[in-house]
């Protein structure tokens, strides 16, 4: 397999592996101490303030957690909190998720899976459908053809990770159909890994597995001949036994049929090889849907990351880490610079940075970073020009922004 990566939204090193980068970039000297202490500083205070955002996802997502195992409180008359929809958007976009258009959905829908099987989605039994990326690619991958005898190389789009947000609907009927969790005004929260664009369909709960023609024909086919040698060998002698019989008593035939013992056993003799010949082709249909089956259940075992209410947990560390990664990035490059930057100048000396000191191609949020520093008192604007504070008052800074977190308001 190959992988061809487009330009991450999201930075994909880790929080520490980022302040080690600019640690060996060897651009801080004296100040590395200084500096480490003020990222680990940084780090504390997103921590407390993802704790908040965590709290009022656990509070929204109270009513509706499939899997909650406690009591809860109805909110008091009047009171009213952020929906759990808007909270988790909100989550979603800090840890540099994107949403699926309808337009992906579709034609993901109408792509060739990879794992050739036929799936089927009824969106008529949502009343809610959410899906977010983050980490495309564009892969090759070689997978055989002509029952192994041949292979083919195929370029299909990979998502790293995949979110899943489905409401069910408050009027929704099985049918018959054992779909876990998919009951009347469910919701379900699903974290995926490694999705290929053309399998989305895949991920939700209604899927079902339908045959493709190359599947039929090779069902149907051995099927036809099979039942054409069964016709003229086992089922000759019965065939001609009930045509004089019911030529006779239709009046066709002048002639009687005799039905003796040895033509009786004959008659049973053709039902049984009937009855095994379509029982036989019966097993091989649901044998061969069960095998489908059995490869959409083990793809998507290995995929699934999360589910439910560890699924904003998860996406909470993301964000955080995000926010961080971010904030640590744009003050070390500011830090660094001979003289003040531009927005402009700082986003391109990182992207810049990432592609050629680190072979990587990312898509920096700068808007987020600066956002985040001048919120914090750590880089100051003027003129379209950035500077930051020494990292000795930007300890002093965040050390006092830390005490007032818990003083009382008046």
């Amino acid at each position: 397999m190959t992988d061809k990566q487009e330009k991450y939204r999201f930075i994909p090193y880790r929080r520490l592996d980022i302040v080690e980068m600019a640690v060996r970039d060897g651009r801080l000297a004296e100040r590395e101490r200084n500096f480490r202490q003020l990222c680990y500083m940084l780090e504390q205070i997103f921590h407390f303030e993802f704790h908040r955002r965590i709290e009022a996802l656990k509070n929204a997502y109270a009513g509706i957690d499939p899997d909650t195992d406690t009591r809860r409180l109805e909110p008091a008359q009047g009171e009213v909190g952020a929906s759990f929809v808007e909270l988790l958007d909100g989550l979603l976009e800090k840890a540099n998720y994107e949403r699926v258009t309808e337009a992906d959905l579709n034609q993901a829908l109408h792509e060739s899976s990879l794992f050739k099987i036929r799936l089927h989605v009824d969106f008529d039994d949502f009343a809610e459908v959410s899906l977010f990326t983050r980490g495309v690619s564009r892969r090759k991958e070689e997978i055989p053809t002509w029952f192994g005898l041949s292979s083919r190389t195929i370029e299909f789009i990979n998502y790293d990770r995949v979110v899943v947000y489905i409401r069910v609907r408050d009027d929704f009927e099985q049918d018959g159909q054992d779909f876990a969790g998919c009951r009347a005004g469910a919701t379900l929260l699903k974290l995926f890994r490694n999705v290929p664009g053309a399998d989305l369909e895949m991920l939700f709960p209604n899927t079902r597995v339908r045959m493709r023609l190359l599947d039929k024909l090779l069902i149907g086919v051995p099927a036809l001949v099979s039942g054409g040698i069964v016709l003229t060998t086992k089922l000759g002698a019965s065939l001609v036994l009930l045509g004089s019989l019911f030529g006779y008593w239709l009046g066709v035939s002048s002639q009687p049929a005799e039905l003796d013992r040895a033509g009786i056993m004959a008659l049973l003799a053709g039902v049984a090889a009937l009855g095994g010949y379509l029982w036989k082709q019966f097993n091989n249909f649901k044998n061969r849907k069960l095998r489908f089956m059995q490869a959409l259940t083990q793809n998507l075992y290995f995929k699934n990351l999360d589910n439910n209410a560890g699924v904003f947990y998860r996406l909470a560390d993301d964000a955080e880490e995000e926010e961080s990664k971010e904030a640590i990035l744009a003050y070390y490059f500011l830090l660094t610079a001979d003289q003040p930057m531009t927005r402009g100048e700082l986003d391109r000396a990182i992207e810049l940075w990432f592609d050629e000191r680190w072979d990587c191609r990312i898509d920096f949020e700068i808007e987020d970073a600066l956002h985040k520093l001048v919120c914090l008192g750590l880089v100051e604007e003027s003129d379209d020009r950035l500077a930051p504070v020494s990292p000795e008052s930007g300890i002093s800074l965040l050390d006092e922004r830390w005490d007032n977190y818990f003083v009382a308001e008046k």
